[in-house]
């Protein structure tokens, strides 16, 4: 979603004159768009800015803006600690950032955290979203109402709110004219997307359904989404919907129902297996991800040991896995955090079991051929890199002719993350 932000605020300004640069020295403006899901990233904003600082040290000082959920979060204490940033602006404020910027003044500190997320996409829905990547994000719901205990989404980006359908469905054909082949729709709870139209109410598989007339659209993602809000009608696109990749990242975070109550997550396991045993039976090829917070607070290892058998039950094909760090302002960061040792030794463990999953799953392919959307060239070699309908990375030699197209691509060899091999010509191409 900082991805699609970052994309936004770039459109925006060029509104005001200012222009993306890949010469950090000679920028008049340097903007750092921020995540507050871990301490880590907190951490990295603030010896970003020092590196800044450090360049700028004899020439003159940019206009320095913290962006995102940090901002938002810990606006008065960036400022503080950081004198060298001049303005803190929250996710939902950043249809005022050309005015922020236009009247800049730099004997103050500027400051905006408001709420305004209707304001700041009927601000930004003026705006032709201009990205021309083959593989592009859209951003269709915002916010959390499920305040999971370990969670500061709810703090930073506010209640959730659901973009108006027509304009989704606006912004995803100026996409595919731009030359956008997959679009991956984007919410902090995507699933929980519902747009009340007069006396229609409209929800994810409405949004995917549609999508999935665009004739020139090839493929379509959605993320995050939360075990809750997957309704039958949902779990029937993947029965009915070809454009619809069988991929899901669904998230538990743990195997445990003692901690997922502890979590406030307001699911059982049994009924996340539930899930996947429907979302199976309508389309067998469909593979699962998830996340895994290790060492929440209470854990023990018969907590932890359910965790692992969940992970073999469902084998994964690709996951995120963080030991608990605790965020200021949530409910869990008052309780009593378990011995760091014992959750590195468990995040070790749960991330071997993973890797086996992911490693055996990419190893099924080789020898295989399967379907790639190529997204570009890479840099540093005459390789292109290309996604499959898992979401896997795969590189193998190619021509620029294949970009933004579906190709056939035989698989030589692997590693954990990448899939590599080449074209086979024996297959035809589809043409995006």
């Amino acid at each position: 979603m900082n991805e699609y932000d970052t994309n936004r605020i770039y459109d925006t300004v060029k509104n005001i004159g200012y222009l993306k640069t890949n010469d950090h020295l000679s920028a008049d403006c340097y903007l750092l768009n921020t995540c507050h899901i871990r301490d880590k990233s907190k951490e990295k904003v603030f010896d970003e800015i020092g590196r800044v600082r450090k360049n700028y040290k004899n020439k003159k000082k940019p206009i320095v803006i913290v962006a995102g959920c940090v901002a938002q979060a810990e606006s008065r204490e960036m400022i503080k600690r950081e004198p060298f940033i001049d303005i803190v602006i929250g996710p939902q404020s950043y249809h005022k950032i050309n005015k922020i910027i236009h009247n800049f003044d730099s004997k103050k500190k500027h400051e905006l955290t408001e709420f305004e997320t209707e304001d700041k996409f009927n601000y930004l829905d003026k705006i032709k979203n201009n990205d021309s990547k083959v593989s592009s994000f859209l951003t269709i719901q915002e916010g959390c109402d499920k305040f999971c205990s370990f969670c500061v989404v709810p703090y930073t980006r506010g209640p959730e709110y659901s973009r108006p359908f027509k304009r989704i469905i606006d912004e995803a054909e100026n996409l595919v004219k731009n030359g956008t082949r997959e679009i991956i729709l984007l919410g902090q709870n995507v699933n929980a997307y519902l747009f009340k139209d007069k006396e229609k109410n409209f929800n994810l598989s409405h949004l995917i359904l549609e999508l999935d007339k665009i004739k020139e659209l090839n493929r379509i993602r959605y993320t995050t989404s939360h075990p809750r809000d997957m309704t039958e009608d949902l779990i029937e696109c993947y029965s009915n919907c070809k454009k619809l990749m069988p991929f899901i990242h669904l998230p538990i975070q743990s195997g445990s129902n003692k901690i997922l109550k502890l979590m406030n997550r307001n699911h059982k396991v049994e009924k996340y297996l539930e899930i996947y045993k429907l979302i199976k039976q309508k389309n067998h090829n469909v593979e699962f991800s998830s996340d895994f917070i290790v060492g929440y607070p209470g854990e023990t290892d018969c907590d932890f040991n359910d965790t692992i058998k969940l992970v073999k039950k469902i084998k994964f094909i690709n996951s995120y896995s963080f030991i608990y760090s605790p965020r200021p302002g949530t409910p869990a960061s008052k309780l009593k955090e378990i011995n760091k040792e014992i959750a590195k030794e468990r995040l070790l463990n749960l991330q071997s079991v993973l890797e086996d999953h992911q490693i055996k799953k990419n190893e099924s392919l080789i020898g295989s051929t399967i379907e790639v959307l190529v997204e570009n060239k890479l840099k540093s070699q005459n390789k292109y890199f290309g996604r499959n309908i898992f979401l896997n990375s795969v590189i193998f030699d190619g021509e620029e002719k294949f970009i933004g197209k579906l190709v056939n691509v035989k698989i030589e060899k692997i590693n954990r993350n990448t899939l590599f091999g080449r074209i086979d010509e024996s297959k035809d191409m589809r043409a995006a």
